[in-house]
């Protein structure tokens, strides 16, 4: 090989040994913090205050789990269904919500549509939390503080949502098919549910992780709006007892294997489904 030849291949490898050593590091930094959850949730409390995770004394994952289930009644239980029913049945309206608003923009022509279009992504930019305190005014002024209403109604409208569902509906749904559909005699819900639906199956599926995934990492608003502990989901549970556990030591491993059981639903979903979230990420690259 001559030397113009190692010089023009010396940058190539250089640049690719650093980017192997960026995606070496961001990996490491992601799993690192879910290897120490899964190795603490099966410690009992005298191992984790010495901190000694790596070795096979204290191993009592399922001692853990039994106390995680029985702690306080049982309420852990009632606050995984919570959580479920909070985030799977919320992401799965709003997901439809969604990319209904999205399709609606994109397809049909009416008055102001861009300038409501431009309030739906100024209100992508707005934090959750700066919305907390005027849903909270609203929702006591409905009679629904405290009520499993107060968390559920705000987390189905999406503005996010309705932006990716507009895309979605420009990459996946043609205008000609819903022509050739309306020539046949379809009415226009008809269109939708039975073509346009079908079609936006893949970002009807990427609304839904995104929703599903904010939904369950939601804290702020369930604790603005909820005092009843039987209302509340893992998120702020899991909060509740770690500012007990300074005070009482026993919350600890019940709070870690807690937070490692919070986790897996998240992953199930991402596993079960990524087929369909990859073909949606790439819906507008490939049109």
């Amino acid at each position: 090989m001559s030397t113009t030849d190692s010089s023009f291949l010396r940058p190539r490898l250089l640049g690719r040994a650093t980017v192997n050593v960026v995606v070496a590091v961001s990996v490491l930094y992601t799993l690192l913090p879910v290897l120490w959850l899964v190795l603490a949730a099966t410690k009992d409390r005298d191992a984790l205050f010495s901190s000694d995770l790596l070795s096979t004394s204290g191993f009592s994952p399922v001692q853990n789990l039994q106390d995680l289930f029985a702690m306080d009644g049982g309420l852990y239980g009632r606050w995984y269904l919570n959580s479920l029913l909070y985030a799977v049945l919320g992401a799965a309206v709003g997901a439809l919500l969604s990319v209904a608003c999205g399709y609606a923009f994109d397809k049909y022509r009416f008055q102001h549509k861009e300038k409501l279009f431009g309030l739906v992504l100024a209100a992508v930019m707005v934090p959750q939390t700066v919305l907390a305190l005027p849903l909270y005014l609203m929702a006591s002024e409905a009679g629904l503080v405290n009520t499993f209403w107060a968390v559920f109604i705000p987390v189905l409208f999406n503005p996010f949502g309705v932006y990716l569902g507009r895309i979605f509906s420009r990459g996946y749904v043609p205008d000609e098919v819903l022509e050739a559909a309306r020539v046949d005699g379809a009415g226009e819900l008809t269109t939708y549910v039975r073509v346009s639906l079908r079609m936006l199956g893949p970002g009807l599926i990427t609304v839904f992780l995104f929703q599903l995934t904010a939904i369950w990492n939601n804290f702020f608003l369930p604790m603005v709006m909820l005092s009843d502990q039987d209302l509340y989901p893992v998120s702020l549970g899991l909060y509740q007892w770690n500012s007990s556990a300074s005070v009482s030591p026993e919350y600890y491993p019940v709070v870690i294997m807690g937070s490692l059981l919070a986790v897996l639903p998240l992953i199930l979903a991402f596993v079960l489904l990524q087929r369909f979230w990859r073909s949606g990420l790439t819906a507008g690259a490939v049109k």
